[in-house]
């Protein structure tokens, strides 16, 4: 028997009977210590926590800003759409945020029951979502498809993203976000770590190739 021949075998009788085939060297050793981490050193919403957030979201290349009310936040929103001809927002998306939009931005709504098509997104200039978390060690944010956050569609299409992320909803770690994720293991999820970007093309950085090339960051809280 050749050593892919024997790989082969003691793969098929793993899975088969879970291992008990396996023979008696491999099932006389030491079960693995798996010491994964639950939760990390910051609690959720720690200004700790929103530190290292911050910290990675930078790096990313992510525009963050701060807003302590809803009222900074409808400023915000206005300041960083001032040059846009609309803006798309999903169905639950707290009226207030964007108060302070100008006349001449068109705020356009999308849902589920009322799609908006690819081409008509395509000329929208950007996008208004909540999030559902954020996780500050990977700097990444992460929307669940809720109508405050609305179709992943909207998110990836239009060219600039403002997200606003509440402090509260802020944790340490990934395995924290998981668990809170797994209440509703079939909503669709987007991960977002910085605009998008590739570097597959002689590794120089393109961004805005696979959704928002800008994304603008609202801490709110």
């Amino acid at each position: 028997m050749s050593a892919r021949d024997d790989i082969l075998a003691r793969v098929r009788a793993a899975v088969i009977n879970d291992g008990a085939h396996l023979g008696d060297a491999v099932a006389e050793q030491a079960p693995v210590s798996r010491g994964y981490r639950t939760t990390g050193e910051h609690s959720p919403g720690s200004p700790a926590a929103i530190e290292v957030l911050v910290d990675r979201l930078v790096d990313y290349r992510a525009i963050v800003h701060r807003a302590a009310t809803e009222e900074d936040l409808a400023r915000t929103v206005g300041e960083l759409l001032a040059d846009a001809r609309s803006v798309v927002v999903p169905p639950a998306l707290p009226p207030g945020w964007t108060g302070g939009l100008g006349d001449a931005t068109a705020v356009v709504h999308d849902s589920r029951e009322d799609r908006r098509t690819a081409a008509e997104l395509d000329q929208v200039d950007a996008v208004l979502t909540a999030s559902r978390l954020a996780v500050a060690d990977t700097g990444t944010i992460v929307l669940d498809g809720e109508d405050d956050q609305g179709r992943r569609a909207i998110t990836l299409v239009p060219d600039l993203h403002v997200c606003v992320v509440r402090t509260e909803h802020v944790v340490h770690t990934l395995p924290e976000a998981v668990t809170i994720l797994a209440a509703h293991p079939t909503r669709p999820q987007t991960w977002i770590s910085g605009p998008s970007a590739t570097s597959d093309i002689e590794l120089s950085r393109v961004e805005g190739v696979h959704g928002p090339r800008t994304l603008h960051v609202i801490l709110l809280g």
